[in-house]
């Protein structure tokens, strides 16, 4: 049944009592946790209790244990208990119990913990009495609390912690995998691109403790591949000739022909009718003839590697069973039968038909290993196990950990799980090597960072961790995010930098609390939102001491908090403020990934201009863009003839009937002046604009005054526009017709001009087009097509879509 505890228990309760013939333990406090039972966390399907952990160990022969009693939810009171029986979550994270032992006369028992703070915190009370309050703080997992007589272990028991902010079985659990695959993934991907074996060395500066903790986390992988193997293993056919009596071979093949020819004594004669060569009309039959036979053969290279890797696992093993058995070390017989059973397994192996095979004396790294199911498994824990990865930080070692540090570790590794997906991984520092072998260098207050390319567009982002990006910090106190990921832009000088700050914190939104007045769900603390402001507001670009303009540098700020409930999620306040004000908080759990996905993806592929939008802007700032980028500062002007081009790039100006502007306003905006040519005129190599550059002075004069390039119609006074620039300039990238031209002259913005491909989108104009148009550019090529091979006579745009990559110049066209 589904038993909560809310109000009933809200008070400390006695939740274990323990009576023996030397003492009596009692455990207090609270059955539950609110936040607990406010997410229905820890529950089983049918939404009972899961299973918690309790072991009760007497050490000493003299101690004998007469009583255990458990806090039971149903009964909401105490019930014997012995081993075996079910026992439902009691004691969590960051809540307080009080411990108090009362001993018999004349017994000096100590309280012990690994924890020195939790160890100090019981104390003797008097001569029978010990007391206090224990705190796990966010350390979650099983903790052993032991007692001792005269300093020698008297009583032991075994607790299990639960995580009051995620589920312990489906997500605490979960974190751990997702940890410590993603740190297995970046070593072996790291020293696959480091190491090209030609021969077999193993470390020297490996530990025999550092090998056995890293063991532990893969040996349940490596058997599970070694029976992937035991079911296809790798091998190969052999062919096997032997010579045996005619009456007893089953099939002969063609090459008893030359077999036979070389051996005419094994020809004996026969009646013309049965024998099968005749020889001056008499009939001869072979004696014996080849068989040739197929068998199976796995003395491979593979196969002898693979039981080499074992045979070097079970030595290591041999020697720690060794080590453990030495009278001068205490015993550990938990940790001595987990080495037995590893061994037990790995002979088990040894001993399989496609294992039997002869010694390595040389290998390469085959295709086999490198992508054979199972083989490339067993290569890539080779690497890890036998190279040598010495892990800093016990990220390996998390039985008992702080779940806010390990969540904080475990936001970092999903954004870069998410992110290697679909993006190519150049660079990383979070594995390093040093003469010891490997080392994992994230942990708190260490910066790391990774760098990924977009495989369609080149471009490159980077994900800090614990560091700000070179040049950026703050001017009044420091600020530190856990996360910041760097996007730089194709066409933009700006890096678009966005803070994912990881917070192993829920508002659960208790009832009646001003939280769920005003959000109605449970979601992120509003102290850590402000942060989130302080961090995008204090965190600027151009700290050097010549730097004196200022910039803010992040564009958003998002909270990174556990909470499973994505679809509930998306209607509160802080899910919501992310589209207005780029600040806001996204769930992160290991079932909870698709909003922070999404929104991944949405800022990876925004143009620069909506990467901007994104951010709140000063009052004005819409307007002042809108307008620059309306202005129609660039004429783009067609050649009547092919010497015309000559006579530009001799003289330095261009010249264009003044009628041509008789639509497009006054003269004083033009900044640029970039010459279009045609296909007719100038073939399909050279066609499009190439040439352009920036106006220096321009004036209204009657044609026959251009002295320097003289009328092909002789003297007149039509007006025209002498448009005189400082030099002429070529793109780097031509802009090519792609099935438009232009007939005589066209104005546009230096912001489309910059970013043109084709001709057809300099003639993109309201803040419509230029927005699907960017946008659209983004996702891949694009194709504009207009009502008018000229688009400076064209009246109507027909289409603005993704099409096939750009590159030619179109049809025909003048």
């Amino acid at each position: 049944m589904d038993s909560l505890l809310i109000g009933s228990h809200n008070y400390p309760v006695e939740l274990l009592r323990i009576e023996t013939n030397q003492f009596n333990l009692y455990l207090q406090g609270r059955p539950s946790h609110p936040t607990v039972e406010m997410l229905r966390l820890h529950r089983k399907d049918d939404s009972t209790w899961v299973d918690a952990h309790l072991h009760i160990q007497a050490i000493l022969p003299s101690l004998e244990i007469t009583s255990i009693k458990l806090f039971s939810p149903e009964e909401q009171g105490l019930v014997p208990w012995q081993f075996g029986y079910s026992c439902p979550p009691l004691f969590y994270e960051a809540q307080t119990y009080e411990l108090i032992v009362e001993m018999e006369p004349n017994t000096p028992i100590t309280f012990h913990h690994d924890n020195v703070n939790l160890r100090q915190s019981v104390l003797p009370k008097g001569g029978r009495l010990l007391s206090g309050m224990l705190n796990f703080q966010n350390e979650v997992g099983f903790t052993e609390l032991e007692l001792r007589l005269h300093g020698e272990s008297l009583f032991r028991m075994q607790l299990e912690i639960f995580p009051s902010k995620m589920d312990y079985k489906q997500d605490y659990q979960t974190i751990l995998n997702d940890v410590n695959t993603q740190v297995y993934n970046l070593s072996f991907d790291f020293l696959r691109k480091t190491y090209h074996f030609t021969g077999l060395k193993e470390t020297r500066n490996q530990s025999l403790t550092e090998l056995f903790t890293i063991l532990q986390h893969v040996f349940q992988q490596l058997i599970q591949n070694l029976e992937r193997m035991h079911n296809t293993p790798h091998h190969r056919m052999i062919m096997e000739n032997r010579i045996v009596e005619s009456s007893r071979v089953k099939k002969a093949g063609r090459e008893n022909i030359a077999f036979l020819a070389k051996r005419p004594h094994l020809l004996v004669a026969a009646d013309r009718r049965n024998g099968l060569l005749r020889i001056n009309d008499q009939g001869y039959m072979p004696s014996h003839v080849l068989e040739t036979r197929r068998s199976v053969d796995y003395d491979t290279p593979e196969n002898r590697f693979v039981r080499w890797v074992l045979v070097r696992v079970q030595t290591k093993l041999r020697i720690i069973k060794t080590q453990l058995g030495k009278k001068e070390r205490s015993s550990d017989p938990h940790l001595l039968k987990k080495v037995v059973r590893m061994q037990k397994k790995i002979e088990r192996f040894l001993q399989l038909d496609f294992l039997q095979v002869g010694d390595i004396r040389q290998m390469t790294t085959s295709l086999v290993l490198q992508m054979a199911p199972g083989y490339r498994d067993i290569y890539k824990f080779y690497l890890i196990l036998m190279k040598g990865l010495a892990i800093q930080n016990d990220l390996f070692r998390l039985s008992m950990k702080d779940l806010a540090q390990l969540y904080e570790y475990w936001c970092f590794l999903k954004i870069h799980e998410l992110l290697s997906r679909k993006y190519e991984l150049v660079k990383q520092d979070i594995i390093k090597l040093n003469r010891s072998g490997l080392f994992v260098k994230l942990k708190r207050g260490n910066a790391s960072k990774i760098v990924y390319r977009h495989p369609q567009n080149g471009e490159e982002f980077i994900l800090y961790y614990n560091a700000l990006p070179s040049g950026d910090g703050s001017r009044t106190t420091g600020q530190q995010p856990d996360n910041v990921l760097t996007l730089k832009k194709r066409d933009s000088t700006v890096e678009y930098k966005y803070i994912f700050d990881a917070k192993y914190r829920i508002n659960p939104a208790y009832e009646g609390t001003s939280y769920q007045r005003k959000y109605k769900e449970p979601g992120p603390q509003e102290e850590d939102i402000n942060t989130m402001h302080r961090y995008r507001d204090a965190i600027v670009a151009g700290l050097r001491a010549d730097d004196k303009e200022l910039e803010r540098s992040m564009f958003g700020a998002y909270v990174l908090f556990p909470y499973a409930d994505e679809q509930k999620y998306q209607e509160h306040h802080f899910y919501k403020s992310i589209d207005l004000v780029n600040v806001g908080a996204f769930p992160l759990l290991p079932n909870s990934t698709s909003l922070l996905e999404t929104f991944l993806d949405e800022i990876i592929l925004d143009s620069p201009e909506k990467a901007y939008e994104r951010s709140t802007q000063p009052r004005g700032t819409k307007e002042y863009y809108a307008d620059k980028l309306a202005g129609q500062t660039v004429l783009v002007g067609a050649l009547s003839h092919e010497n015309q081009l000559r006579d530009l790039r001799r003289f330095g100006f261009y010249h264009v009937p003044l009628q041509h502007f008789s639509k497009h306003g006054t003269l004083s905006q033009l900044e640029y002046v970039a010459i279009y040519q045609s296909i007719k005129r100038f073939g399909r190599e050279q066609a499009g604009i190439t040439l352009y550059g920036k106006v220096k002075t321009w004036k209204v004069l009657p044609r026959h005054e251009i002295h320097e390039i003289p009328s092909r119609r002789g003297a007149t006074n039509e007006l025209y526009v002498k448009l005189t620039v400082e030099e002429w300039l070529e793109r780097e990238e031509r802009i090519v017709p792609g099935g438009h031209g232009v007939k005589s002259v066209l104005l546009t913005s230096k912001y489309i001009f910059d970013r043109a491909v084709e001709v057809a989108e300099l003639r993109l104009e309201t803040e419509a087009q230029l927005r699907d148009w960017r946008e659209k550019r983004r996702q891949g090529k694009i194709s504009v097509k207009w009502d008018d091979y000229h688009v400076d006579r064209a009246t109507r745009l027909e289409s603005l879509e993704l099409g096939d990559e750009v590159g030619g110049v179109g049809g025909g066209g003048t």
